[in-house]
């Protein structure tokens, strides 16, 4: 990666196209105004919360035949003058999987999450949520284990509506046809299994 990383350090523009080639699954590293921006490994519980989340939707949405999930790494572009990103997890509908290419999504996910840690609170909240909403990404949740809140989006008439759980808190995906979630969940982690029960699939 020393030719990246030269580019980054001389401040000179890199195409989205050499940022692909260059990069390889063990970059972290998102591409935007044609720069190359590094951020840090991930923590501990950034990595529980995330592997138990992409297996619990991973599972659901084979199950039910509604799209692929693609954890990071993994580049999302959601238009030709927005940057490229790498979301925590994406959903891809089934009739959109025309927009994965080999390396990266060539176009908005479906749903798209992140989850918080100390160094992205600002772009996760501010610069990712503009570029989601203006690229078209139709939910997004974001999610911060640290303070134990979750915050969920819904794309409506090209502006990000806040949704909420219910009573019992409870989120239902408007997204993942079927798809819900206790909030509490994600910050005790039960075994997937037991949440595949809830869920009906076993």
């Amino acid at each position: 990666m020393k030719e990246v990383e030269g580019v980054k350090e001389k401040g000179e523009y890199i195409s989205y196209e050499d940022f692909l080639d260059f990069c390889d699954e063990d970059t972290l590293a998102e591409w935007v105004d044609g720069k190359i921006e590094r951020y840090s490994p991930a923590s501990d519980m950034h990595q529980d919360l995330a592997g138990w989340l992409t297996s619990l939707l991973r599972i659901y949405v084979e199950a039910k035949k509604l799209g692929v999930i693609r954890p990071a790494p993994f580049q999302m572009k959601t238009g030709r003058d927005l940057p490229g990103r790498e979301p925590d997890i994406i959903f891809v509908r089934k009739e959109n999987q025309g927009m994965l290419k080999r390396t990266y999504l060539n176009g908005p996910a479906d749903l798209s999450i992140e989850i918080v840690s100390e160094e992205s609170l600002l772009r996760d909240r501010g610069e990712k949520f503009a570029e989601y909403e203006i690229g078209g990404v139709k939910e997004y949740w974001i999610i911060d284990p640290e303070l134990e809140r979750a915050d969920f989006f819904v794309l409506k008439e090209g502006r990000y509506e806040r949704r909420v759980e219910d009573e019992r808190g409870i989120y239902r995906s408007e997204i993942i046809n079927g798809f819900w979630i206790k909030v509490e969940w994600l910050w005790n982690l039960p075994p997937v299994l037991d949440v595949l029960k809830e869920l009906g699939l076993i």
